[in-house]
């Protein structure tokens, strides 16, 4: 019997000792890290992955993960669930819609930057185009813009191009891309004659394509940002669009060629 209780007792100890263990193990490990997701615009790739070191080393166990595309095709895969906190539109209409349906936090939204328009074509070799009526000539055979129904940037061109009373001649000769970032692969692998980017992106490849002219006529191009509804990280999700209006952000978005908010 006193060998049982022995025994017993002993045992007792033991797991005293592996609990304690594993409680002294939970307190000195690092918190379990943070992962804040934000949807944004394919315009935003490069700005927004230069300051996600910056928002990270002031917030240790956070990690921004991106996810970067055409607007449209972003507020519409949060709207099939898909995780995101954050969500950053190149125009107003895709984040109006987000907010008509509910899928963003109407009170959270907050304009964090804009852009201008430009149209360029293929650094060499391509066709003489000074100005947009330069498009209609016959040297010119395909002309790149965002798909209308989700890529701010080719609805912007297409108001350009309306306005300008260009649009039905040109119009055969669209070929339409996924998002304004694949307009500008196509004018930079001489793919197409020409098309519609953002400033920002015409800058990105300066070595490779050339801005002919800022275009005019559309609606000015603002950057608004919101939390998510159904966003899971909420007070981190709240303090990344803090940092985004920030002076450094801000600094970062101005030199990537980005105007204010």
């Amino acid at each position: 019997m006193s060998a049982f209780l022995s025994s017993r007792r002993h045992l007792v100890r033991w797991a005293g000792a592996a609990l304690l263990g594993l409680a002294t193990v939970a307190l000195s490990a690092p918190a379990r890290a943070q992962t804040l997701t934000v949807s944004a615009a394919a315009s935003l790739t490069n700005v927004l992955r230069e300051l996600a070191p910056k928002f990270e080393a002031a917030r240790p166990g956070v990690k921004l993960q991106f996810n970067f595309a055409a607007s449209g095709v972003l507020i519409q895969q949060i709207a099939q669930g898909a995780p995101v906190d954050v969500f950053i539109s190149a125009d107003e209409e895709t984040m109006a819609r987000g907010i008509e349906q509910k899928l963003l936090d109407a009170g959270s939204r907050r304009d964090i930057a804009a852009n201008q328009v430009v149209l360029v074509v293929p650094k060499e070799g391509a066709p003489k185009v000074g100005a947009l009526a330069d498009l209609g000539t016959a040297a010119v055979q395909r002309i790149a813009l965002g798909k209308l129904a989700s890529v701010p940037a080719g609805r912007y061109a297409r108001q350009s191009l309306e306005k300008a009373r260009l649009w039905m001649a040109l119009e055969p000769k669209v070929v339409f891309a996924d998002s304004v970032r694949q307009v500008l692969d196509y004018v930079a692998r001489g793919e197409v004659d020409a098309g519609f980017v953002y400033a920002t992106d015409a800058a990105v490849m300066a070595d490779r394509v050339r801005v002919v002219t800022r275009v005019e006529g559309h609606d000015p191009v603002r950057y608004p940002a919101a939390l998510v509804a159904e966003g899971r990280q909420k007070a981190l999700a709240g303090d990344f669009l803090g940092f985004l209006l920030g002076a450094e952000a801000q600094a970062a978005l101005a030199r990537a060629g980005f105007g204010r908010p």
